[in-house]
């Protein structure tokens, strides 16, 4: 009972909630566009099966996002998750596409459901944001690292394990955090979807979201691939997302001298101008060296200052009350624009190959810039969601 006890709260449960957490998303999710071309299926239907999961994401992650508001969220959470392992095992004996499709999108519903309400927990924790945050980064890259080994050499299928494994820890992990927030009031306010989206900035700046999700997606689903029809061997190419994924740590671990000190605007248009930054060297420059530079100097670095713009964001045009619901709607804007992306994706990097795929991607981050540029979003310099 004692180290029971001593466990609540603990450095230890958010270590294992953190690292556990994106540990298993990179096994599943890391290399599902080479796993599934090495099995025969076309770029097409690889984004056939993501945009089924964001689909499916778009029904139910409202739905988790009000449980969460309504509910303990680390019981809820950890139902979910384990659900999610369970599913993990089930996909790596399917051969048929549409049974492929079905629980790969029930298994994403779920992880892009529980995520964000597990990115504001660190947030609400008794301990700084960057100590406890680094740990996702550094999950995410020692996964990415191991899956590239053990695809080539145990097989493919094994990853699936290791996701099963990952779930269940990161619930062992979430059931021992504790919020620092005292409980919410009840009020007679119904909370929903729609009262949301009826809060000023909100619409304009899910139309931003969208535009930077959709983007940063079917870029994350398909450089893989694209190193590797390169030339770059299947290990390496682990190598490369293992020490891109690593740029998160400075982002994460100084994120309180930079997220409370600038504007939510100046934090919005940087990240577009890395995306520009991207998409121009991949569409513009053949180097393979060169491109290798910028996944390293920029690839996860841009998603990971999201993250944070992000959670700002909502916590200064958003009630407490309402934040869960508020977070699984970005969620849901972040899955429905997926779907619109990757839907076009696969076709054009099939009809006319990865340098026109990025030449779209880098026009699309300019009209994002544009978008910032013209957001009149507030910033409550009172506000230190960064500790």
């Amino acid at each position: 009972m004692d180290l029971l006890k001593h466990y609540k709260n603990s450095y230890l449960s958010y270590f294992l909630m953190y690292f556990f957490f994106f540990f298993s998303l990179a096994f599943f999710s890391g290399f599902l566009s080479v796993y599934l071309m090495d099995q025969g299926f076309s770029a097409s239907q690889v984004s056939f099966v993501v945009s089924c999961s964001f689909i499916l994401s778009v029904i139910v992650q409202p739905f988790i996002g009000k449980l969460n508001d309504v509910y303990e969220s680390k019981y809820v959470n950890g139902v979910l998750l384990l659900i999610a392992g369970l599913l993990g095992i089930v996909f790596m004996f399917l051969k048929n596409i549409y049974l492929i499709a079905l629980v790969y999108s029930l298994v994403l519903s779920i992880t892009n459901g529980t995520n964000p309400i597990i990115e504001r927990m660190a947030v609400l924790s008794r301990f700084k944001y960057g100590s406890i945050r680094v740990w996702t980064t550094i999950g995410y890259a020692i996964a990415t690292i191991i899956s590239g080994y053990i695809y080539k050499n145990i097989g493919s299928f094994s990853l699936y394990v290791f996701f099963a494994i990952g779930e269940f820890l990161c619930v062992i992990g979430l059931l021992g955090t504790q919020s620092i927030l005292p409980p919410v009031e009840k009020t007679n306010e119904k909370i929903s979807m729609s009262s949301v989206f009826k809060i000023k900035h909100i619409p304009y700046y899910l139309i931003i979201v969208c535009l930077f999700y959709g983007i940063t997606n079917v870029h994350h689903l398909y450089l893989p691939a694209m190193l590797k029809q390169s030339g770059l061997p299947i290990n390496n190419v682990s190598n490369v997302i293992f020490v891109s994924t690593l740029s998160e740590v400075p982002v994460t671990l100084l994120s309180r001298f930079y997220m409370n000190r600038f504007s939510n605007k100046q934090l919005l248009m940087s990240v577009f101008i890395l995306l520009c930054i991207q998409f121009f060297t991949f569409s513009f420059l053949s180097s393979l060296i060169i491109q290798i530079m910028i996944v390293f100097l920029t690839k996860t670095v841009a998603t990971m200052a999201f993250v944070m713009i992000n959670l700002r964001i909502i916590s200064t045009i958003v009630d407490n009350a309402r934040q869960n619901t508020a977070l699984s709607l970005v969620s849901a804007c972040k899955s429905f624009a997926s779907i619109v992306f990757q839907m076009l994706a696969g076709y054009l990097i099939d009809f006319t190959g990865y340098q026109m795929f990025y030449f779209v991607l880098f026009i699309c981050s300019v009209i994002g810039m544009v978008l910032v540029f013209f957001f009149k979003v507030p910033t409550n310099k009172d506000l230190k969601v960064f500790h």
